[in-house]
């Protein structure tokens, strides 16, 4: 399957567009396109994620801390901790759910 991180999404007036590209027992790999100031609020997940900025500005929060992430670069968000993100502007994002047999 060849993807485009770009183009394989769009973007939606006033919402957060998904398209689920993998998912199984091992995690998951989601594309995501936000319109500018569309947000996920603040949540925990029980694995680690990768979050990894496409195209745009995201302003994402991580145990209280802000941290501006922007195009071609990638934020952990560990297991357990509480984590929200903002789109700063209309932007793109895939995100890589790990998850770990205990």
């Amino acid at each position: 399957m060849k993807i485009n991180l770009l183009t394989d999404i769009t973007y939606q007036s006033g919402a957060i567009v998904s398209k689920t590209i993998v998912k199984n027992d091992g995690g998951n790999f989601t594309l995501f396109a936000f319109d500018k100031e569309q947000s996920l609020s603040e949540h925990t997940a029980p694995f680690d994620a990768i979050f990894f900025c496409c195209e745009g500005k995201f302003r994402v929060t991580i145990d209280s801390q802000e941290h501006i992430i922007s195009g071609n670069e990638l934020i952990v968000l560990p297991a357990n901790i509480p984590h929200g993100v903002i789109a700063e502007e209309q932007s793109k994002c895939f995100l890589t759910m790990i998850k770990t047999k205990t």
